[in-house]
């Protein structure tokens, strides 16, 4: 390249001609010799006579080259790196080396971080053998600057960062060296920017450090170093060394036993009198105690259950310290900021109601009588701070003991909480709401009989009175106080909630437009509520429901009327039509197709508006009140196919946004269910773009599942026509069904479960489908393999009983379908095999299906004979 210098400043131009021309020019230097372009930034960034400037451009851009955010564009970029010549690297890392030693500190960092992306991408395999001695040197080396210090434990930082979340090993002797230097420059006659820089590395390095912290001195010297570093003079040190102890607590905890007491005194006096940044990390190592130790308990229960020895022990370090931290964080409560942004700011009040929750959920039960004794003292206290402190920390505590043992002060805190309600302290009237959110989630069944009528109404008077906040918990609570009637039987007709629900969604309505409905997540809060009211009514409600659709949709309808002069303007309306859709939705899930049929234009109408616009959040929403409605209207829904289809077909194709494309295969799912075979004209398309995004790369793996089943389903609704997709579909699914993952990784079962059972389903569709059709025998040439797959299944020890289940079900659906034909197949052993381990789920419903497949394969062997 002619002239680096300009084309990187050019690249800053205001003028976006003469950016565009720079920035193509950096691309044809980088497609025409990249080892020669990289070798040009590099010597740019290392030049010490250059502008600083284009120094940190070339070495952003050089960095560039090789980082990504993707893990494919980056193993496909380190690829690229590595075909360099080996001279070729080692010149250009040479230069990157000694940009560290720079006397400009933007050069140095930038030189950091170009390194770190380098080193990411050899120490792995174990080149660039000089790259740690110099930077050890650099740390040691007594007449270097403080500034190169510091960049080189950055860049030590940052390539111990990059390693971790690309999940790759290094050399013992690598992580050894790292130490060294890292412990090098945390030492206490150290400056604190340099132990601030070391402390940071230490931090990053921890994930590779296994085999040092089996090693006891090593350990003890590690734990050491970073116990002084909390007595650092500077406040950035004594927060990245308890950074560096809740990374121990959580990568090893097992050998926490040896400095717990020292841990225990150190944090104790750091959340008592040191800075908030400080003792923000002091409260993150107790969180992260009671997460792993919560965790532990899981697994030793777990294998308890199974008759096994767990693999870890719980050294139960909260329940030991339970009399102490509980008023330790008790008195952190009461240090609350009045004017904080709950939802942006972060402080010591705020921390320790969550440590309070988790504690709650690690010692359950052994809580109780700890904290009661201070929520009982102070939640009618005089000082406002008390009262709200004594509220936060009943509500925190509300998860994790049982009914048994909590119920009672729930029981009795009711009537306290709704007076509450009326506090002439905000942050009391939000806690106050909030908390009674909590128990209506956790513990409604505590809540006095007598009590209900004055905490519905109690709830729906601060809707439309109190600031948005407040509000906010209100429609909180009601939501969660909703949601406690799913499991109502309705034997009579109707429930508590049902003579309050026509003041209840008209005030929540009037809470979606008063004002700050902008604020706190107040609207949506209160759409869900509606929703929620909705869904759990009683029957009852019904004439109700019949009222409120034709205002829902008014409203909709209005929407699309609604100014829009900024983003926040289009963001809220599409926001708005979003929510509006959910409502339709329930409406048309919870009312019958004779009360849904007179509106069914309407909304149609107006979701297919909303689908015009570019929002995904809305999208998803008017897909969903589709399916409901044609859930309602079946064959009716018909007429609407067609002005949907380029919609459904948009969705589909919307990688980007997965949750839409996920929705757009639901409701193929649910339009083959409603029309059945009227789909049949619009086949064609949808499984092509079906076929497609299997196909592609960049759809996300959790729309895999249902796309798989949707076949079944449209197989399902069109019978023998299905055949002319049958081959190319069927070579699709058993390419889907030679998917293996590793036997540790219990995501990855989870995940090739659910990609399973997507794969029963289809197949259970297209045979059932075919069969409909008269044309079940065209299976016959892939039997052998479904059959294989099957097989398969009937062996793997990681199958959930959902695969179980449909396993079962498809060996059936085959028999019925194919009869004598699949004799041969129904006598091996992995049937019975598969039967036998159905009937030991003792799930009624799987072991009826076991015995109806039993049964056919009996008929079938009779017949055979």
């Amino acid at each position: 390249m002619a002239d680096l210098t300009q084309t990187l400043l050019a690249c800053q131009s205001p003028d976006p001609a003469t950016r565009s021309a720079a920035e193509q020019a950096l691309t044809q230097a980088e497609s025409t010799n990249l080892p020669q372009f990289f070798l040009a930034l590099a010597t740019e960034l290392s030049s010490e006579g250059k502008d600083v400037n284009t120094r940190q451009l070339a070495g952003l851009h050089l960095k560039n080259l090789i980082s990504a955010k993707s893990d494919a564009l980056r193993e496909e970029r380190a690829a690229r790196w590595t075909q360099i010549s080996s001279a070729e690297r080692a010149s250009i890392k040479s230069l990157l080396i000694s940009a560290l030693l720079s006397m400009d500190g933007t050069a140095r960092h930038t030189a950091a971080q170009a390194c770190a992306e380098v080193a990411a991408v050899e120490l792995p395999f174990t080149e660039w053998p000089e790259f740690l001695p110099a930077l050890m040197e650099n740390v040691s080396k007594a007449e270097n600057a403080d500034g190169v210090k510091i960049s080189s434990l950055e860049c030590l930082g940052f390539t111990c960062e990059l390693l971790a979340v690309q999940g790759h090993d290094i050399a013992q002797d690598v992580t050894n060296q790292m130490l060294t230097t890292i412990v090098d420059g945390i030492r206490a006659d150290r400056p604190e920017t340099i132990r601030l820089a070391a402390a940071i590395a230490l931090r990053n390095s921890l994930l590779f450090t296994a085999k040092n912290m089996e090693n006891v001195n090593e350990r003890n010297m590690i734990m050491q170093t970073i116990c002084e570093a909390t007595q650092s003079a500077d406040v950035k040190v004594r927060a990245a060394a308890y950074e560096c102890i809740v990374t121990i607590a959580f990568q090893y905890y097992d050998k926490l036993a040896a400095y717990m007491q020292t841990l225990f005194n150190l944090t104790f006096e750091t959340i008592r009198k040191d800075e908030e940044t400080v003792a923000l990390q002091a409260i993150e190592f107790w969180n992260t105690l009671c997460e792993e130790e919560m965790e532990i308990l899981d697994e030793v229960a777990e294998a308890a259950e199974n008759g096994e020895q767990p693999e870890r022990t719980c050294a139960n370090y909260v329940t030991s310290a339970l009399e102490h931290l509980i008023p330790l964080l008790s008195e952190q409560l009461t240090k609350q900021e009045e004017d904080a942004d709950v939802e942006e700011e972060w402080n010591i009040s705020m921390a320790s109601a969550t440590c309070l929750n988790l504690v709650a959920n690690t010692v359950e039960d052994a809580i109780i009588p700890v904290i009661m004794p201070f929520v009982q003292g102070n939640i009618q206290n005089e000082n406002w701070r008390l009262r709200e402190a004594a509220t936060m920390a009943f509500g925190s505590v509300l998860e994790g003991p049982s009914a048994e043992v909590i119920g009672t002060y729930v029981n009795q805190s009711i009537a306290v909480l709704l007076t509450a309600l009326a506090d002439p302290h905000a942050m009391v009237k939000d806690t106050s709401a909030w908390t009674l959110g909590r128990i209506c989630d956790l513990h409604v069944r505590s809540i006095p009989h007598e009590s209900f009528p004055s905490l519905v109404t109690g709830l729906m008077n601060i809707l439309l009175t109190e600031t948005p906040r407040v509000s906010s918990q209100a429609c909180f609570a009601l939501h969660n106080l909703a949601a406690a009637f799913a499991l109502d039987e309705n034997d009579n007709g109707t429930n508590a909630l049902s003579q309050y629900m026509p003041m209840l969604l008209q005030t929540l309505l009037q809470v979606t437009e008063r004002e700050g409905w902008d604020e706190c997540n107040l609207r949506m809060g209160a759409y869900e509520a509606v929703n929620v009211l909705i869904q759990h009514a009683a029957p009852d409600c019904k004439p109700l429901f019949i009222q409120l659709l034709p205002v829902i949709l008014e409203r909709l309808t209005q929407s699309f009327s609604l100014p829009v002069l900024t983003n926040e303007d289009r963001d809220a309306k599409e926001g708005l039509q979003g929510l509006l859709c959910g409502v339709v939705q329930v409406l048309c899930i919870k009312m019958d197709k004779e009360s849904v049929m007179p509106y069914a234009d309407t909304i149609m109408q107006n979701t297919l508006q909303v689908l015009q616009s570019k929002s995904a959040a809305a999208h998803e929403e008017a897909l969903l009140a589709t399916g409901a409605l044609a859930d309602q209207l079946l064959a009716d829904f018909e007429k609407y196919l067609a002005h949907l289809q380029p919609f459904i077909l948009q969705g589909l194709r919307n990688y980007e946004a997965y949750q839409v494309c996920q929705v757009a295969v639901g409701l193929v799912g649910d339009l083959a269910r409603a029309v059945e075979g009227k789909l049949q004209p619009y086949c064609d398309d949808i499984i092509t773009v079906l076929l497609q995004s299997l196909q592609n790369p960049d759809l996300h793996r959790d729309v895999k599942p249902p796309v798989l089943s949707c076949f079944g389903d449209i197989a399902m609704a069109i019978g023998g026509a299905f055949d002319k997709y049958l081959q190319v579909t069927l070579i699709m699914l058993l390419q889907a069904s030679q998917t293996q993952v590793p036997d540790d990784d219990e995501e990855l079962i989870e995940y090739i479960n659910s990609l399973r059972e997507g794969i029963l389903e289809a197949y259970t569709g297209i045979v059932q489908g075919l069969k409909d059709g008269n044309k079940g025998e065209i299976l016959m040439p892939y039997l052998e393999a479904i059959m294989a797959f099957l097989e398969m299944l009937a062996n793997d020890e990681n199958k959930d009983q959902a695969v179980l289940s449909k396993a079962i079900g498809c060996t059936g659906d085959f028999a019925s379908s194919l009869g004598i034909r699949v004799s041969a197949y129904v006598q091996k052993p992995f049937v019975q095999s598969l039967l036998q381990e159905g009937r030991d789920t003792e799930d009624e419903t799987i072991i009826a299906t076991c015995d109806w497949v039993a049964s056919l394969i009996m008929q079938i062997l009779q017949v055979s004979r």
